[in-house]
Order: C-alpha cells, then structure tokens, then sequence
C-alpha cells in the first residue's frame, strides 16, 4: 500500500521505493529505505508529515505514492 494511504497515527515499515534517479536516491537519503519502521505524525489533503530514522519529513501526495508499505 502507498504510504500515501496512510492516515494519522498510522505505522508502517517500507517495503519499496519505486521512482528513478534523484527522487529515489533523495527517499532514500532521507531514510526511506526497505524495512525502515514510519510513523505518520500528520496528514491533510494526502500531504504527509511523516517521522522516519527519528526525523520528521514532509511529503506530498506524489512522493508518498513512491513509498511502498506493508
């Protein structure tokens, strides 16, 4: 499921990160990388503040769709 589904409060940890080039290089970077545990802090409008590795990272709707859960 895209981490773009996610609502406030929700727990996840990564399963993919789909994209190319420097947006997957940049996800992952930030800590968005297989099996890494995510928390979403907040969400509205489908943009997400999300807290990664201890880090809280800001998203919108496209990027997330990029992020796979399980």
């Amino acid at each position: 499921m895209p981490l773009s589904f996610l609502k406030t409060g929700a727990r996840a940890k990564v399963a993919k990160v789909r994209g190319k080039g420097d947006v997957h290089h940049h996800l992952e970077n930030l800590g968005f990388v297989e099996g890494a545990d995510v928390h979403v802090v907040s969400e509205q409008a489908g943009n997400l503040i999300v807290e990664v590795k201890g880090a809280h990272v800001a998203l919108d709707k496209s990027i997330a769709s990029k992020i796979i859960t399980c």
